[in-house]
């Protein structure tokens, strides 16, 4: 047999059949107490005392080893959430960034000269109409969208959307300031050329036959090849002698606008050129129905006569 199996037989043998008994005699009565124990259940119990604060210890060290790691997985959570907000924050950022850039373009281009505004707003009804664009309905999505804030995911949401409507709405303010400087620049707003006021638009005594006669525009006199100026940015859409306007060009300006420089000595540019305010077209002369050396000069909104008077501006025209 092997040994160490007949120790361990032995050993189970003596705690099965060893037994102590303690006796406690009281001297002054002479009584005799006995109490028998057995020695395996005593072994039982000093095994489980000594092994108790191991249990507890091998516990304690499985539950701090479980709570560092979840604070190990919530620390990497965290950081994965940080990364986000840094990842949201830079984008709302470059959105702000871009939005400041926009308004202060925004800004740059909206300036206009008051006295070119005053100008723009005595421009028939239906000329001012044809450069208006974008709704005026107010955007709502802010107001909506703030009864939905929650989470910190929410808000950078929230905060995209609504750069995004801010974004989207300054499109459209960008759009109808560029139609607004269009029409600005589309607009006959300074003298076509230097000289005199010699007969204003309106009822006149004609001065060849002398009878009654209503004048379609203004006309300015001057010196022979003085230089006349376009009124305004347009594209020239007549250049040849036509009747009474003698040497005649006509501009037109978009927006249902359109201007005729008539009498003119020469042409400086031709049918189907562009040209901006102030540039020159031609020169004074006295070619057709005229007495002398002067420009007729007339505007035109949708094919009906306006008033040159009240689109000028104190603005003259540069020097040659």
């Amino acid at each position: 047999m092997n040994p160490n199996r007949r120790l361990s037989n032995t050993v189970k043998a003596l705690m099965a059949s060893k037994r102590y008994t303690i006796i406690v005699a009281d001297r002054s009565s002479g009584v005799v107490r006995r109490a028998t124990i057995s020695l395996r259940p005593v072994l039982i119990a000093s095994s489980v005392l000594l092994s108790l604060p191991v249990l507890i210890g091998v516990g304690a060290a499985w539950k701090a080893k479980s709570d560092v790691a979840d604070l190990r997985a919530s620390h990497q959570a965290l950081e994965a959430e940080n990364a986000n907000f840094r990842s949201a924050t830079e984008q709302l950022a470059g959105q702000i960034a871009s939005l400041e850039s926009a308004i202060q373009d925004l800004g740059a281009r909206s300036a206009l000269d008051p006295s070119l505004a005053r100008t723009m707003n005595k421009l028939p009804a239906v000329v001012k109409a044809r450069a208006m664009g974008g709704s005026t309905e107010v955007d709502r999505t802010a107001q909506t969208a703030l009864s939905a804030i929650g989470t910190p995911e929410d808000t950078f949401g929230l905060l995209r959307t609504l750069l995004e409507g801010l974004d989207s709405r300054l499109h459209v303010v960008s759009r109808d300031v560029d139609r607004r400087n269009a029409l600005a620049a589309a607009t006959p707003s300074i003298w076509p050329a230097q000289g005199w006021l010699s007969s204003a638009m309106g009822p006149r005594i004609d001065p060849i036959t002398g009878g009654d006669d209503f004048h379609a525009g203004l006309d300015i006199a001057g010196e022979r090849g003085q230089p006349v100026y376009v009124t305004a940015a347009g594209r020239v859409t007549h250049v040849a002698f036509e009747g009474g306007y003698g040497n005649l060009i006509v501009v037109d300006h978009g927006f249902g606008l359109e201007t005729r420089y008539g009498h003119l000595l020469n042409y400086t540019v031709r049918n189907g050129a562009k040209v901006k305010r102030g540039d020159v077209i031609g020169h004074v002369g006295n070619t057709g129905r005229s007495t002398g050396y002067h420009l007729h000069y007339e505007v035109l909104a949708n094919g009906k006569l306006l008033n040159p008077l009240q689109l000028l501006t104190k603005q003259q025209p540069r020097a040659q």
